[in-house]
């Protein structure tokens, strides 16, 4: 009997294996590397090629060259993470919609009387802490559009106050299981609960988030950046404003009974496989469901630009991690470690620190995991401060670039959206500063505290 044809079909090719070109391991991985490079290099040329752009190119080259086919590129994209941001995009879109921004936006400002310290202060503190229990991508899409009115009306600078926000949801998520994905990945593959958590990596992310907002204080004031512009009798006139702002309380009560359904899911969720994007898709499409807006005026507000960014560079870092370069990262550091806990402290910290910085965290923090768990079978316990100094680097490295976390990008979409938009090198001159001191800081006190314990 004759096999069906789509069983006898010869498997796909490349074009490379198409044109006789057989590539050995080591060029495989030159070309995955090398085209990382340039990638990343059209990033840093956001003037004249937009980071959408060169993410896409850089995802097109990796399967045109047959680094990636078609289905593993795909396979490679972590739609927990496109999920999370697609459904959270529309419930703050809804929210903006009924007239909750304008709301928060009117009591913030009579909170921090005008004041621009206050301003720094209070909404930074504030993210941390939302970041801490929330996700981090979850806080900025409610906190920058509040921060973005507040200070345009108050006639102070948005971007140094949006840089702000990403660096305190950044080390405010480091806190927690819950605040930013590779917590959650080493949660999961290390077998680690929401107190150790508490106990190992908080008290340490506590700490870098007020030094990195008193950093942040001492570059926007050495700028210029607290100095009101505004005069003392609009100030007031701001503060006194007493007219009412427009909403929709209906849609604003379905808005945020949903939002408070969805974050106390992303609390209790992952522990009975529900993971964050699945829960933000569904609860966005249930209000999708009892909400009378219109599914296609309402995508029209999605940050598309954002989610195809990731998707692109899901892709080109994709291609890293299949041709084995996290691998092999991970595998000389762990020789390199030995059995020195105390030099494996610094090497995982500080290495993934600086990687999370230049590639998204997540496939990094999943391959260095699962080689940390090959090492746990050998050592036990006795390697667990390893777990911990991969969590700190992994999520204070993410503020060193704006390529370094998904907070990072989705603010400065924002920020565009609302005609302030945010560069590389203009976060970096805030950002980097303020990524050193407090992952150095945040690991150099967990050494110390472990040289002292043991």
């Amino acid at each position: 009997m004759t096999e069906p044809a789509h069983q006898t079909a010869p498997a796909h090719q490349t074009l490379p294996e198409t044109l006789g070109l057989h590539m050995s391991d080591s060029t495989l991985m030159v070309l995955a590397i090398s085209l990382f490079v340039l990638t990343y290099a059209m990033i840093l040329l956001e003037k004249y090629v937009h980071r959408t752009v060169a993410a896409l190119l850089g995802a097109c080259a990796v399967m045109v060259v047959g680094l990636l086919t078609p289905d593993q590129a795909w396979g490679s994209i972590d739609f927990n993470t496109i999920f999370l941001l697609f459904g959270m995009m529309n419930i703050v879109n809804v929210l903006s919609r009924s007239g909750f921004f304008d709301l928060v936006a009117r009591r913030a400002m009579v909170l921090t009387r005008g004041e621009p310290v206050r301003v720094l202060w209070i909404f930074s503190l504030l993210t941390a802490l939302f970041s801490a229990f929330l996700d981090n991508v979850t806080t900025v899409l409610f906190m920058a559009p509040v921060v973005v009115t507040v200070v345009t009306r108050l006639g102070l600078k948005p971007i140094p106050y949006l840089i702000a926000v990403i660096l305190a949801s950044n080390t405010g998520g480091t806190a927690t299981l819950v605040g930013d994905p590779p917590n959650i990945i080493i949660g999961s593959v290390a077998g680690k609960g929401f107190g150790e958590f508490l106990v190992n990596v908080a008290p340490y992310a506590t700490i870098a988030t007020f030094v990195g907002i008193a950093m942040m204080h001492l570059l926007m004031k050495l700028r210029g950046d607290l100095a009101t512009t505004g005069a003392s009798a609009r100030l007031q006139q701001i503060l006194t404003d007493n007219q009412p702002i427009k909403t929709d309380p209906k849609l604003m009560k379905q808005a945020l009974a949903i939002f408070a359904v969805t974050l106390v899911l992303f609390m209790v969720g992952h522990p009975i496989g529900l993971e964050a994007g699945l829960i933000a898709l569904t609860t966005s499409t249930f209000l999708l469901l009892i909400a009378d807006l219109s599914p296609v005026e309402l995508f029209e507000k999605v940050e598309w630009a954002t989610l195809l960014f990731f998707m692109g560079l899901f892709i080109v870092v994709g291609a890293l991690e299949h041709v084995g370069v996290f691998e092999q990262v991970a595998t000389a550091l762990t020789g390199a470690i030995g059995g020195d806990i105390g030099l494996g402290i610094l090497l995982v910290g500080f290495s993934s620190a600086i990687i999370s910085g230049f590639v998204d965290n997540i496939p990094f923090t999943i391959s260095m995991a699962s080689v940390l768990k090959e090492l746990q079978t050998t050592m036990g316990a006795r390697m667990d401060p390893l777990w911990w100094a991969l969590s700190l680097g992994a999520c204070l490295g993410g503020n060193l670039t704006l390529i370094g976390a998904s907070a990072n990008i989705v603010v400065s979409d924002i920020a565009a959206r609302e005609g302030h938009p945010l560069g590389f090198g203009q976060f970096m001159r805030y950002a980097t500063p303020v990524a050193l001191l407090t992952v150095v800081l945040a690991l150099g006190l967990y050494y110390l505290v472990f040289q002292l314990t043991g």
